[in-house]
């Protein structure tokens, strides 16, 4: 892997601190504790729950997969990262709590000054969008990555909402098309139950970046317009459950990976698809997610190795998660 140059030979970027080396006996799994968003019970106020990053590396610890010495720390994304991707007047209006208080949904952070709410909200969510970034480059060295927090697929370059405040998935891979020989292709396959409308929007007309979005069409956000830039588009109806819905995964994610030959490939794992989540309106088990965790992963393998095989060099598909 090498940084693109401009043709005197020097970075023709802005300097970052997300694209930094990674030692290798790290595991190419991205966290930080600064994810969980934890404030006078405020996050509580929202059924989306904001501490569930610190809770999968709990559990991750307690069954000895992961040690605090092996997992990649995330790196909080700067104004600079974000610009790559958000405009100046986006990020300004992010200095208003009530604009932030629109974004997650949490009616309360109108009273609170910006500052606490920069601190306490946005900051883990910066941090989670450093860790998506670190994360695609991860995936090119190592051929896979996963960062345990981000997904923010409602937001885009000028808008944020449903939680959502900065585009990280559309920031990753545009640093990597920007930074990186050899990533000028990307396959999103998104499997939240919402439908990813952010990224959705950023990539409209992108002909470099393949969309599969498999999502309730009945909840939020319903979002026509964005919906023009998929692909592959899966629309499930209320309480959809496991053996329908383990039978579109098979089917479309094996047809996506087959349609294109992606250098990168985005995997947006939701699990707001389990029976009795709040936000999700579907029917399917926690063995039904798992085999559809599983599904997806068999698909992403024979695609790298495919790929590499038939380009004859080792690392020519990477995957981020």
């Amino acid at each position: 892997m090498s940084a693109k140059e401009d043709n005197e030979g020097k970075s023709s970027f802005h300097h970052t601190d997300l694209y930094g080396s990674i030692p290798p006996t790290c595991l190419p799994i991205v966290y930080h504790p600064g994810y969980n968003i934890t404030f006078m019970g405020l996050e509580k106020l929202h059924p989306f729950d904001s501490g569930k990053w610190g809770k999968v590396i709990r559990f991750l610890k307690e069954e000895q997969f992961i040690t605090d010495e092996n997992i990649v720390e995330a790196r909080e994304a700067s104004e600079e990262d974000l610009l790559v991707v958000h405009t100046k007047r986006y990020l300004c209006s992010l200095k208003w709590s009530f604009v932030v208080a629109t974004i997650t949904e949490i009616p309360l952070l109108v009273i609170l000054p910006n500052c606490l709410v920069q601190q306490k909200v946005l900051r883990p969510l910066r941090t989670q969008t450093g860790g998506t970034i670190m994360a695609g480059k991860l995936a090119v060295e190592r051929g896979w990555a996963i960062n345990v927090g981000g997904g923010f697929h409602h937001c885009s370059g000028d808008k944020g909402g449903g939680f959502c405040a900065y585009a990280d998935i559309t920031l990753a891979i545009k640093f990597l098309f920007e930074r990186v020989e050899g990533i000028s292709r990307a396959t999103i396959i998104d499997l939240d139950a919402h439908q990813g409308n952010g990224h959705e929007r950023d990539f409209l007309g992108d002909t470099r970046v393949f969309i599969m979005d498999m999502y309730n069409h009945n909840i939020y956000p319903g979002d026509e317009y964005a919906k023009r830039a998929i692909k592959r588009k899966v629309e499930l109806d209320w309480g959809t459950e496991d053996s329908e819905y383990l039978q579109k995964v098979e089917l479309h994610s094996e047809g996506a990976l087959n349609e294109v030959r992606p250098d990168i490939i985005v995997y947006n794992a939701g699990t707001d698809i389990l029976d009795g989540d709040p936000l999700g309106g579907l029917s399917i088990s926690p063995q039904g997610l798992i085999g559809a965790k599983a599904t997806e992963r068999e698909g992403l393998s024979q695609l790298v190795t495919h790929l590499t095989q038939s380009s004859g060099s080792a690392g020519s598909a990477h995957t981020a998660v």
